[in-house]
């Protein structure tokens, strides 16, 4: 687990969308008072691992899942919409898009420490991949757990994206689509980190 300290580090870094700790009020006064003019003409591959490294850090994963995820993709027809799947179609992304974690990160741990099934089996691997009609859920056994119990009568403010369907109520969501890759609306560009993955 990386130290605070270190998440605003790498975030002022590579941005503050990195971290759901960085995006605050507090870090974005800090980053407006501390911020140094940009150095013009950064090199091609000084640009290419700033945003390997964004996507690395923004899905807490491996370099080695994300080479993997990355060669994968290079092989398909549609290279950043077949990456963007694969990264948000992980068990651990889900559950925290769902809103069954406030954090990447703890949602990690949720399928690690088995709260979370698919299709009524727990499973205990965050880089599981989820597929259109996968029903995933809060594991019967955690619901009592403080870190679940509040959440059925919580209203969540994060949006839920269109190709998952939830019910907090009863701790469950359906996967009804396929996430859809808008570099705009994603803010990371995948192409760069396919260049990185090609020198």
């Amino acid at each position: 687990m990386l130290p605070v300290k270190s998440k605003y580090k790498i975030a002022k870094r590579l941005g503050a969308s990195v971290f759901e700790q960085t995006q605050t009020q507090k870090f974005a006064l800090s980053e407006a008072r501390t911020k140094k003019p940009m150095r013009r003409g950064g090199s091609d591959f000084g640009r290419q691992l700033l945003e390997k490294q964004k996507v690395r850090f923004t899905y807490g994963i491996s370099e080695r899942q994300l080479s993997n995820y990355a060669f994968d993709a290079m092989t398909t027809p549609d290279p950043s919409g077949t990456l963007h799947r694969s990264l948000e179609t992980r068990a651990d992304t889900a559950a925290y898009r769902a809103g069954f974690a406030t954090t990447r990160r703890a949602a990690r741990q949720a399928v690690s420490h088995g709260h979370i099934t698919v299709n009524g089996r727990r499973i205990t691997t965050p880089s599981y991949r989820l597929k259109k009609g996968d029903v995933f859920a809060i594991r019967e056994g955690s619901r009592k757990s403080p870190l679940y119990a509040g959440l059925a009568d919580s209203e969540s403010t994060r949006s839920v994206p269109h190709w998952l369907s939830v019910d907090l109520s009863v701790l469950k969501a359906e996967v009804t689509g396929e996430p859809q890759y808008s570099a705009a609306e994603v803010g990371l560009d995948y192409a760069t980190v396919f260049e990185f993955y090609s020198r």
